[in-house]
Protein backbone atom coordinates (compact mmCIF):
# COMPACT_ATOMS: atom_id res chain seq x y z
CA UNK A 1 0.00 0.00 0.00
CA UNK A 2 3.32 2.25 0.91
CA UNK A 3 3.73 2.25 -2.66
CA UNK A 4 0.68 2.82 -4.49
CA UNK A 5 -0.13 5.65 -1.55
CA UNK A 6 3.30 7.27 -2.83
CA UNK A 7 2.64 6.91 -6.87
CA UNK A 8 -0.98 8.37 -6.14
CA UNK A 9 0.64 11.14 -4.62
CA UNK A 10 3.04 11.44 -7.12
CA UNK A 11 -0.02 11.57 -9.74
CA UNK A 12 -1.81 14.47 -7.89
CA UNK A 13 1.07 16.54 -8.04
CA UNK A 14 2.08 15.74 -11.43
CA UNK A 15 -1.30 16.74 -12.57
CA UNK A 16 -0.90 19.68 -11.05
CA UNK A 17 2.06 20.37 -12.82
CA UNK A 18 1.22 19.92 -16.57
CA UNK A 19 -1.64 22.30 -15.93
CA UNK A 20 0.50 24.65 -14.66
CA UNK A 21 2.67 24.26 -17.61
CA UNK A 22 -0.23 24.72 -19.88
CA UNK A 23 -1.30 27.59 -18.31
CA UNK A 24 2.10 29.50 -18.29
CA UNK A 25 2.49 28.31 -22.12
CA UNK A 26 -0.61 30.53 -22.83
CA UNK A 27 -0.61 27.94 -25.56
CA UNK A 28 -4.86 28.06 -27.00
CA UNK A 29 -4.28 24.10 -28.31
CA UNK A 30 -8.01 22.63 -28.52
CA UNK A 31 -6.12 19.40 -28.92
CA UNK A 32 -4.02 19.98 -25.33
CA UNK A 33 -6.91 21.04 -23.76
CA UNK A 34 -8.70 17.89 -24.85
CA UNK A 35 -5.68 15.78 -23.89
CA UNK A 36 -5.73 17.19 -20.57
CA UNK A 37 -9.08 16.64 -20.07
CA UNK A 38 -8.97 13.18 -21.39
CA UNK A 39 -6.48 12.42 -18.21
CA UNK A 40 -9.01 13.92 -15.82
CA UNK A 41 -11.96 12.27 -16.96
CA UNK A 42 -10.03 8.84 -17.16
CA UNK A 43 -9.44 8.74 -13.63
CA UNK A 44 -12.92 9.66 -12.87
CA UNK A 45 -14.03 6.52 -15.03
CA UNK A 46 -12.04 4.40 -13.03
CA UNK A 47 -12.56 5.78 -9.54
CA UNK A 48 -16.15 5.83 -10.33
CA UNK A 49 -15.15 1.68 -11.40
CA UNK A 50 -13.51 1.21 -8.05
CA UNK A 51 -16.48 2.58 -6.22
CA UNK A 52 -19.04 0.16 -8.05
CA UNK A 53 -20.62 2.52 -9.79
CA UNK A 54 -20.78 2.52 -13.70
CA UNK A 55 -18.96 5.02 -15.80
CA UNK A 56 -21.46 5.29 -19.01
CA UNK A 57 -22.31 8.96 -18.21
CA UNK A 58 -18.70 9.81 -19.20
CA UNK A 59 -17.45 11.44 -22.42
CA UNK A 60 -13.42 10.40 -22.56
CA UNK A 61 -12.82 12.79 -25.58
CA UNK A 62 -14.91 15.80 -25.39
CA UNK A 63 -13.57 19.24 -26.08
CA UNK A 64 -12.43 21.78 -23.00
CA UNK A 65 -13.06 25.72 -23.02
CA UNK A 66 -9.99 26.61 -20.68
CA UNK A 67 -8.13 24.73 -18.31
CA UNK A 68 -10.12 26.17 -14.70
CA UNK A 69 -13.16 23.13 -14.76
CA UNK A 70 -9.66 20.62 -15.66
CA UNK A 71 -8.09 22.00 -12.73
CA UNK A 72 -11.58 21.55 -10.78
CA UNK A 73 -11.67 18.07 -12.34
CA UNK A 74 -8.65 17.11 -10.85
CA UNK A 75 -8.48 18.45 -7.64
CA UNK A 76 -11.86 16.49 -6.71
CA UNK A 77 -10.76 13.46 -8.72
CA UNK A 78 -7.79 13.64 -5.48
CA UNK A 79 -9.91 14.46 -3.21
CA UNK A 80 -12.09 11.25 -3.51
CA UNK A 81 -9.09 8.80 -4.47
CA UNK A 82 -7.40 9.87 -1.37
CA UNK A 83 -10.51 8.99 0.43
CA UNK A 84 -10.94 5.88 -1.46
CA UNK A 85 -7.36 4.57 -0.77
CA UNK A 86 -7.54 5.65 3.06
CA UNK A 87 -10.20 2.87 3.16
CA UNK A 88 -8.03 0.39 1.12
CA UNK A 89 -6.05 -2.60 2.97
CA UNK A 90 -2.94 -4.76 1.29
CA UNK A 91 -5.70 -7.17 0.50
CA UNK A 92 -8.07 -5.70 -0.86
CA UNK A 93 -5.90 -4.57 -3.98
CA UNK A 94 -6.04 -8.23 -5.32
CA UNK A 95 -10.27 -8.09 -5.27
CA UNK A 96 -11.65 -8.29 -8.34
CA UNK A 97 -14.04 -4.92 -9.81
CA UNK A 98 -16.29 -5.91 -12.32
CA UNK A 99 -17.31 -3.42 -14.38
CA UNK A 100 -18.40 -2.34 -18.57
CA UNK A 101 -15.54 -0.14 -20.45
CA UNK A 102 -16.90 3.18 -22.43
CA UNK A 103 -18.69 0.61 -24.95
CA UNK A 104 -20.78 -0.98 -22.45
CA UNK A 105 -18.34 -4.36 -23.23
CA UNK A 106 -18.15 -6.19 -18.89
CA UNK A 107 -14.40 -6.37 -17.80
CA UNK A 108 -13.05 -7.91 -14.71
CA UNK A 109 -9.81 -6.56 -13.22
CA UNK A 110 -8.10 -6.17 -9.70
CA UNK A 111 -7.96 -2.93 -7.95
CA UNK A 112 -4.04 -3.23 -7.81
CA UNK A 113 -4.53 -3.40 -11.74
CA UNK A 114 -7.03 -0.55 -12.14
CA UNK A 115 -4.91 1.71 -9.94
CA UNK A 116 -1.68 0.98 -12.01
CA UNK A 117 -4.16 1.68 -15.14
CA UNK A 118 -4.87 5.31 -13.37
CA UNK A 119 -1.10 5.97 -12.28
CA UNK A 120 0.31 4.78 -15.74
CA UNK A 121 -2.26 6.19 -18.26
CA UNK A 122 -1.51 9.99 -17.01
CA UNK A 123 2.12 10.10 -17.17
CA UNK A 124 1.79 8.45 -20.65
CA UNK A 125 -0.41 11.32 -21.65
CA UNK A 126 1.63 14.11 -20.01
CA UNK A 127 4.81 13.07 -21.54
CA UNK A 128 2.48 13.72 -24.77
CA UNK A 129 1.35 17.28 -23.44
CA UNK A 130 5.35 18.22 -22.51
CA UNK A 131 6.49 17.14 -26.20
CA UNK A 132 4.02 19.47 -27.68
CA UNK A 133 5.28 22.14 -25.23
CA UNK A 134 8.56 21.72 -25.95
CA UNK A 135 7.49 21.41 -29.65
CA UNK A 136 5.67 25.11 -29.75
CA UNK A 137 8.83 26.25 -27.82
CA UNK A 138 7.06 26.46 -24.66
CA UNK A 139 8.90 25.24 -21.64
CA UNK A 140 7.99 21.54 -20.49
CA UNK A 141 7.71 20.74 -17.05
CA UNK A 142 9.57 17.80 -15.19
CA UNK A 143 6.85 15.56 -13.73
CA UNK A 144 9.18 12.50 -13.44
CA UNK A 145 8.32 10.23 -10.68
CA UNK A 146 11.99 10.78 -9.38
CA UNK A 147 11.41 14.64 -9.26
CA UNK A 148 8.99 14.53 -6.80
CA UNK A 149 10.39 12.22 -4.78
CA UNK A 150 12.91 14.55 -4.23
CA UNK A 151 11.16 17.66 -2.88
Amino acid sequence: MKTIKCMMDHLYWADGRILDALEESEMKSKQLLKLVRHIAVAERVWLSRLQGKGSSQYSLWEEAEDLTAIRTMFVENAEQYRVYIEGLEESDLDEMVNYANQSGVPFRTSVRDILLQVLLHGQYHRGQINRALRIESAEPVQVDYITFTRL
